[in-house]
């Protein structure tokens, strides 16, 4: 009991974004989406059909016009809504719009997401108050691990666009778990990045080499000022006024490692089926290989890019 008490100190945080504008109508592809050459893959990759995505996060606005026929299920881990597990609402709309970046429909109305076919598990760590515990992740997590759909579905990639500074045993043996159970775990860098290619700013889970880390670059393939770097860095993706999915139906351009990772995410749920990969022990490294043999080397240093930028084909 101790040890569980002082976990629960720890706390992720989402950082507050600036919105500068709120679109109400659109139809659009969203830049990212042709940086990573998502669309080539596409009618290869069946744009991601049959393959789940738990995301970690603040929840999901599950009647949004481009999310709600691609959620499949939920689950509230937080004390919103008198902690009703099956009310996963998203009232900061982090979750929404990363939950557009992977999966948004295309549906020839707002925008589309890097695997418009796949399915969203929507796993609720992150509260009104932008903050959630360890304790909360690794639950999800495990959930994730376990979690069957109404026709045998099983998650394949577990996308965490949060971070907090320490590291956490029983959180990394959660990840090690999944990982063993062929989930690919897919989080963001963090946005204490201060410019310097040399220092070094770390955040977990994405500091956890069993996870893919993934930093930030501009529109015009920089790396992100904000963007963490550090030696365990894998990739990076567009992260910089990322047009997606909010609350109310409504659309947002955001910036942040957070918006990085779920072009990841989004991306593995088109190599797997490219791949013809199932959910195995081995899946997350092959599926790493082709990460790798693809990624646009950017001329960074590998604490800034890692292996490079994310490429579909």
């Amino acid at each position: 009991m101790p040890n569980k008490g002082r976990r629960k100190m720890k706390k992720f945080f989402i950082q507050p974004t600036d919105i500068k504008t709120i679109f109400e109508d659109l139809q659009t592809i969203p830049e990212g989406i042709e940086i990573i050459g998502a669309r080539k893959a596409w009618e290869k990759s069946q744009k991601g059909s049959g393959i789940v995505i738990a995301v970690i996060d603040s929840g999901c606005d599950i009647n949004h016009p481009d999310l709600k026929d691609n959620i499949i299920g939920g689950y509230n881990f937080t004390n919103d809504d008198e902690g009703n597990k099956d009310i996963f609402k998203d009232y900061i709309g982090h979750g929404t719009h990363v939950s557009g970046i992977i999966a948004a429909s295309d549906n020839d109305k707002g925008v589309v997401g890097v695997a418009p076919k796949s399915k969203l598990l929507v796993l609720k760590v992150i509260d009104k108050s932008r903050s959630g515990s360890y304790e909360q992740v690794v639950e999800a997590i495990r959930y994730a691990i376990n979690w069957v759909g109404p026709n045998g579905e099983k998650v394949s990639v577990i996308n965490m666009s949060i971070g907090g500074p320490h590291s956490d045993e029983e959180l990394y043996e959660a990840i090690k778990q999944a990982r063993k159970e062929g989930i690919i775990l897919v989080a963001a860098a963090g946005n204490e990045g201060d410019g310097n290619k040399d220092s070094y700013e770390v955040s977990f889970p994405g500091f956890y080499k069993e996870v893919i880390q993934v930093g930030s670059v501009t529109e015009s393939l920089k790396p992100s000022r904000f963007s963490n770097t550090n030696v365990n860095l894998d990739f990076v993706a567009p992260g910089e006024n990322v047009l997606s999915t909010h609350l109310n139906g409504k659309y947002v351009e955001l910036s942040g490692t957070s918006m990085a990772a779920p072009h990841v995410s989004g991306a593995i749920a088109l190599i797997l089926n490219m791949l013809e990969l199932k959910r195995d022990s081995m899946t997350p490294n092959i599926v790493y290989l082709y990460l790798m043999e693809h990624a646009k080397k950017l001329g960074f240093s590998i604490n800034e890019e890692g292996n490079g930028l994310i490429q579909l084909i």
